[in-house]
Order: C-alpha cells, then sequence, then structure tokens
C-alpha cells in the first residue's frame, strides 16, 4: 500500500536541474545565462523552501487544526443540554466523588479514567455531596456542564491523533482528510464524548498508542537517535495509561508488542547490526513498552490507595487487613485469642476475597446439600461457631463456651467442626464433584448440632502470624489463632483437601456467589487456601484496647484487587432470565442492527440514541470485508512474479493495510467470544480502526489514480460523510420535543430512534 507521497527537496531540486539543463540552448535568454551554478541552486532551494512551507502551513497545521476546531464544537455544542445524569454517568460519576470524599470503592475496572474523572470534579469545585442517582437532575451548584467538557476534550483530540496516525503511515491527504473527517464526525464517538464516561478517555489513550506505533514506523531509518528514543518512551507511557483505563487496552498493547516483534525480526536478520547493538534494541524496547507501561499501572493504583484512605463502599472486595486500616472501618477490635466456642467470620485471601458464607438455598444437583459459597458484604449469614470435632465426644457447659469451666484455644493442629450460625449446618466436604472448577470437591452445609458425620471435621494449620503495629502491644502466642493477624489453612480430617476459593463464580441458583470448594494443594503458600479470621465474637473474653493492627502491604493489596476486579468481570455475564434492552451482541455492531437509548425516552426529556454514522459504519464494515482482495491480489502478483516488492514495500503494505485490520480485528474478536454482557459502546476502539483500515485501502487503491477520477470520488466520500452527519445529527446533539419529530431516522424497526 506504497503512497504516493510528496517529492523530497533533494528529488525537486535534481528534477529542476534537469529541466533547467534540457532548455539550455532553446530559447534561453541571455538573462537566464547570466546565473552562476551556485546562484541557480541556491534560488532553486528557496523557491522549493517556500512553496513546501507554504504546503506544510496549509495541510499539516492549518487543515487538521481547523477540523479539530470542529471537533470540539460538535462535542461541547448544548453539552449541557440534558440536565440529568444520563447512562453510566450514575457510575463513573459516582466513582469520581468517592475521590472527593476519600472513600474507598470497588470497580471492574482501573482507576487512571475514574481519578481524570475526579480532577475535573475537583476542578469544577465539587464537593461530592450529590450522588448521581439514574436520571436525577444535577442540582444548581454541581458544575456537571465543565465535567462533561473535561471528558469530551478527550474526544476531540481522538481528531488530531487520527491525522497524525494516517501521515506517519504515509497515507496521501486525500485518504488522511477523509480518515480526519470521519472520526471528527462520528456519531457514536462524539456522544460518548458528551457525558461523563470512561469511553473517550479510553479511546484517546488507544488513539495515541497506535498514532505513537505509526511513527515508530515513521522513524524506522532513525533507530536509537534521540528522537526514536523519545517517542518510544511515549509510546510506553501511552500503553500504560490505556491499560490502567481499561484492561481492554490491552488489546492495543498486543498490537503494538507484534509491530515490535516485526522490528526485532527485521533487525535480527539485518546484517549491518552488531550483536550489541541487537540487544540494546531489546533492551530500549523492554524497558520502554514493558517495565515503563506495567510502573504507570502500578503508580496508577499507588494514587488510587493513597486518596481513598476511609472506609466505603468498597470495603468487602478487599482482605481484612486492608480494611482495618481505613479510616471509619467497620472491623472493631476483638478479643486477640479464638477459642472453641467463639463466633466468627472468616475470609479467604485468595482470589477472590471473600467470606465463608452459607445459606438455606441447596445446591440442584450433586449432594443437594446447603449451598456454602463466598460472600464479600457483611451478612448474618457469615457467621459461623467453633465446636469440638466430631471424634471428640467433648460437651460444652451451659454456656456453650467452657468445658468444666475452662475456655479451650484453638490452635495449630486444633481439629475443629464449623457450625453455620443461621442454619446450625455443619460446614461438609465429600467425595462430589464441584460445580464449576474441576477436579475439585464440594463443600456443603451438612446435617445440625446433633446430627453428623467424620467429614465435618477440619485440621487447622497456621502458616503466618503478623505482629501488631503497635510495638508497646505484648507479643502473642504464634502457636493460637488471633483475629486479622492469624493466615490459617483448613485441612479437611477424611479426605486431606483444603478449604478454598476458586475465582469462579456459581450461577444463577447460588446467586452469583463466589465458588468455595475443597481442593488438593501441595504447597503451603497457595494463598487460595488462606483463611484469617475477621470478627470474633465471645463472651467470655476481654477485648485488648490498645491491641493495633499490622500495616497492610501494598503489593498484596494490589494483587488482591486486581483479582477482584477480574472476579467481577467475570460476573457480568448476561441473565438468561432477564431481558437486557440495552444490551447487544458483537455481530450487529458493524452491521448497525441496534442502538441504544441512553436515557428515559419521554417526550419532555432530551433524548440521545447511542449508535455509529451510517455513512462510516457500513463504509467501513464493507471495505473489512473487501480487505482480503488486495492481500490476495498482492500475493498473486507477487507469485506470478508479475511484481517484485522490495523490503521497505512488503513493509509499508503491512504496517499501512495489515495492522489497521489487525487492530480492528483485536478490538472486535474478544467481544464476539466473550461471555460477558456487551453494549453498542464497545464497538468504539473497533470502528477507529475500521475508518483507518477503509483510508488506507482507498489510498492503495487511487493514489496512483488520474486527478479526474481521484478528485470527484473523494469529494463524493466527504460530502457524503458531512451530509449523513448532518441528517443524524440529534442522536447524538440531542433529540426534545415530539418524537415523532425524528421518524425520518428511523429507517430500520430496530433502531428504535423514534
Amino acid at each position: 500500500m506504497a503512497a504516493s507521497g510528496v517529492l523530497s527537496y533533494d528529488e525537486d531540486v535534481s528534477l529542476q536541474k534537469r529541466a533547467s539543463s534540457n532548455t539550455k540552448g532553446k530559447g534561453s535568454t541571455k538573462k537566464d545565462n547570466a546565473y552562476q551554478p551556485e546562484e541557480k541552486e541556491r534560488h532553486i532551494k528557496q523557491t522549493f523552501l517556500s512553496k513546501y512551507h507554504i504546503k506544510w502551513c496549509l495541510l499539516d497545521v492549518l487543515g487538521p487544526l481547523l477540523l479539530t476546531i470542529i471537533s470540539f464544537h460538535v462535542r461541547f455544542q448544548e453539552i449541557d443540554k440534558n440536565n440529568q445524569v444520563v447512562w453510566d454517568e450514575a457510575h463513573f460519576g459516582k466513582f469520581g466523588s468517592y475521590y472527593i470524599k476519600h472513600e474507598f470503592y470497588h470497580d471492574v475496572h482501573p482507576p487512571l479514567g475514574k481519578m481524570l474523572i475526579a480532577l475535573s470534579e475537583w476542578l469544577a469545585e465539587f464537593n461530592g455531596d450529590f450522588s448521581f442517582g439514574s436520571n436525577e437532575n444535577y442540582p444548581e451548584n454541581v458544575n456537571f456542564k465543565f465535567m462533561r467538557q473535561f471528558n469530551a476534550t478527550f474526544g476531540a483530540l481522538c481528531v488530531p491523533l487520527a491525522f497524525l496516525s494516517a501521515r506517519w503511515l504515509e497515507l496521501d491527504y486525500w485518504s488522511t482528510y477523509l480518515i480526519t473527517l470521519m472520526v471528527t464526525l462520528e456519531h457514536l464517538f462524539i456522544v460518548l464524548s458528551k457525558f461523563i464516561l470512561l469511553d473517550s478517555m479510553l479511546l484517546f489513550f488507544i488513539a495515541s498508542s497506535f498514532a505513537c506505533m505509526c511513527k515508530l514506523y515513521n522513524l524506522r531509518h532513525k533507530q536509537l537517535t534521540r528522537e526514536w528514543s523519545i517517542w518510544m518512551l511515549i509510546t510506553g507511557v501511552s500503553l500504560g495509561c490505556v491499560c490502567s483505563v481499561k484492561w481492554v487496552g490491552l488489546f492495543i498493547t498486543a498490537v503494538v508488542g507484534l509491530y515490535t516483534v516485526l522490528e526485532l525480526f527485521k533487525l535480527y536478520h539485518n546484517k549491518s547490526i552488531t550483536r550489541s547493538q541487537y540487544i540494546r534494541h531489546w533492551l530500549v524496547r523492554i524497558i520502554d513498552l514493558i517495565l515503563i507501561p506495567f510502573l504507570i499501572y502500578l503508580f496508577c493504583f499507588k494514587i488510587h490507595f493513597a486518596l481513598l484512605y476511609k472506609s466505603g463502599t468498597g470495603d468487602a472486595s478487599t482482605n481484612s487487613l486492608f480494611q482495618i486500616n481505613l479510616e471509619g472501618t467497620q472491623i472493631e477490635n476483638s478479643p486477640r485469642d479464638v477459642m472453641y466456642g467463639s463466633q466468627l467470620t472468616i475470609r479467604s485471601h485468595g482470589l477472590s476475597p471473600n467470606l465463608l458464607h452459607s445459606h438455606v438455598q441447596t445446591y440442584p444437583d450433586g449432594s443437594g446439600q446447603r449451598q456454602v459459597t463466598g460472600y464479600s458484604h457483611a451478612d448474618s449469614n457469615n457467621v459461623w461457631e467453633i465446636q469440638f470435632s466430631r471424634r471428640s465426644n467433648i460437651n460444652f457447659d451451659d454456656n456453650g463456651k467452657t468445658v468444666g469451666g475452662k475456655l479451650f484455644e484453638v490452635g495449630d493442629g486444633s481439629v475443629i467442626r464449623l457450625v453455620h450460625n443461621n442454619t446450625r449446618s455443619n460446614l461438609h466436604s465429600h467425595q462430589i464433584s464441584s460445580h464449576v472448577s474441576r477436579g475439585n470437591y464440594e463443600v456443603a452445609g451438612y446435617g445440625d448440632d446433633l446430627y453428623g458425620d467424620s467429614k465435618d471435621d477440619w485440621i487447622l494449620e497456621i502458616v503466618d502470624q503478623l505482629d501488631s503495629a503497635n510495638p508497646d502491644f505484648h507479643e502473642e502466642d504464634p502457636k493460637i489463632v488471633h483475629p486479622i493477624s492469624t493466615f490459617f489453612r483448613l485441612r479437611h480430617a477424611d479426605l486431606g483437601c483444603y478449604l478454598a476459593t476458586t475465582g469462579l463464580s456459581y450461577p444463577n441458583w447460588g446467586f452469583s456467589q463466589a465458588e468455595i470448594v475443597c481442593k488438593q494443594s501441595w504447597s503451603a503458600r497457595d494463598k487460595s487456601t488462606w483463611w484469617n479470621v475477621e470478627d470474633h465474637w465471645n463472651d467470655e473474653l476481654e477485648v485488648e484496647e490498645d491491641y493495633v493492627a499490622p500495616n497492610s502491604k501494598f503489593w498484596t493489596d494490589f494483587i488482591l484487587i486486581n483479582f477482584a476486579m477480574a472476579s467481577s468481570n467475570n460476573a457480568l455475564v448476561p441473565d438468561p432470565d432477564k431481558f437486557d434492552n440495552l444490551a447487544s451482541e458483537a455481530w450487529e455492531w458493524p452491521i448497525l442492527h441496534k442502538g441504544l437509548r441512553m436515557n428515559n425516552w419521554g417526550r419532555n426529556n432530551v433524548r440521545y440514541f447511542m449508535m455509529g454514522s451510517p455513512f462510516n459504519t457500513w463504509i467501513s464494515t464493507l471495505f473489512i470485508l473487501l480487505f482480503p482482495i488486495p492481500i490476495l491480489t498482492v500475493l498473486f502478483k507477487w507469485k506470478r512474479q508479475i511484481v517484485s516488492y522490495t523490503e521497505e514495500q512488503w513493509l509499508s503494505f503491512i504496517v499501512q493495510g495489515l495492522f489497521p485490520f489487525i487492530a480492528w480485528l483485536a478490538n472486535y474478536l474478544p467481544f464476539a467470544v466473550m461471555g460477558r454482557v456487551t453494549y453498542v459502546h464497545h464497538y468504539a476502539p473497533a470502528l477507529y480502526f475500521a475508518i483507518l483500515l477503509f483510508g488506507s485501502i482507498l489510498n492503495y487503491y487511487l493514489s496512483a489514480s488520474r486527478s479526474y477520477i481521484k478528485i470527484p470520488l473523494y469529494l463524493i466520500l466527504f460530502t457524503g460523510c458531512t451530509f449523513i452527519y448532518l441528517m443524524f445529527s440529534p442522536i447524538c446533539q440531542g433529540m426534545d420535543g415530539p418524537m415523532p419529530n425524528y421518524l425520518y431516522l428511523t429507517w430500520f424497526k430496530s433502531w428504535r430512534i423514534a
């Protein structure tokens, strides 16, 4: 896909010299002959530089600047027309307010985008009091217009990034401007920019990451220079940011990684590169494209934890140590030694840091006994009681706490029975397969205080003890279980397996709660089998008020919160028993089969319909389907030796055409195969690359065409893009008044615009 290009300075001078020499002796004047060769060359240089400078100012500065201004205009236009909380503003506006109030929360996405939303709220002098209730009117003292404009800025800046990407891919100006105009007037991008959402930030960092990759391609002959090194660093920063907004940023990271592999492959076969230089190429890329993004991702969580130092709605998604170190924590100091007869809650230290939970509902198959799950929130069904094992035949005194007036400690090697406080069933396991994961045993609630068997017994193994953060607090017995600070495992007395979480969730019959199993575990460091006592009650013991819990460890918090995010993502699956009129499937997006009503569709509401531009979406989808044609054509010509491509021409073909297609595929295919619920906005990054691919293919076929074919065709495309935007602009600029006024936009019944 070679570009038509513009003559370089040296080529232009050479051509003009030849033209000058051809005219000598053919009517040239004495005045012309009076020029010396040096003066002629200087005159040619000045003429060329003057023309080049004017062309550069017009096409590379003023043109994209004008389109960027238009981009800001269509995104800022009447941005406060609807003064209600629209669609996912209810989530992300609220998350931003938690930073203002410093209250810890949990979400399925990394924190960078929400911290940027919080920054916009702080700049708007928002105090965090508004709750961002869905469809609720914004109060007069909440400057939601500025918050939306802050978000829209990211969307508007995708336009110059699209222009730069096309130019750095070495596409001609016609294709570059068409791509840029399509991004400027894309309805899906505009409507996502108008509200307090993550999608414009995500698209901006995806576009910047791809633009950086294109710049590295543009600088392929200047590798390891200062300019190339700076752009390599910027690429790493951009990748770190995109992954810190949403995990789908990993898709563009994979694309840039693939290009990096291609570069390293070429360098490996470059005989002029020494071994030390090749190693340096590897080191630079490892530092800039792996280490830098990871450090940015890590730093975002460091800021996230530092800002959210108060107890909040997300406490339950974290481990006990993290929670107890938050201001206003709900975990209170409790008696320090766990005894038989104590009541307690037990939290996992594994992939799902949930509390051990049970309820009256039973498994639909397997044993049919009561379900045992992991549940993160405070609930009376999380409370268990420690009893002596079935084998011991020891009975409590009437108070249920002592035996012969004495308390017995629970420690390393103790054989215990955990009785569920509400149902009085015993924590039990047997040789019945687990319900979600494979290769594990089911854990169930079985029997009661009197009825049970030896499969109710568990052996407690202490694996770690942490000291109090208060240096003056007395040293605790490391062989006894203590709340918060003791980590232990529970080994089944008969089967030898360990009580564990899997990080998976039960289906709807298990209320999507975490799966609890008994698994074979050969390492004491297997964190999925680690537990700790969180709350502890025993009226025979006194609370030691001078106890201070150990400080939580950043690395542990970082790892567990990411596993909690993954677990929450896995739980976002469609509910077969519930119709979601907002959800859509991936096959519907490239053909615009379905859109999304973003807010209440009442006559008195300003209404927004999330859908791509019919022009941009359909024409880009068509060219995605046609993309194999130029590939097969090139391969056929090359195979038949009709054409002979240099290595540079092959690279140009791959980067200009194949990489936008790969980027589209990487951002589209995962949503087509994943089991989670999906919506129209998930297609936005893929649509961006579909537009780039369309422009690239057009450039390939028309770059060498005659102007009387090329210019009219491009003008038709420019006109079509603009006309369709103007026609459908109400769906992204806001529809008000009677719905029949917009019937002309409902080309298909599935669009539900009016």
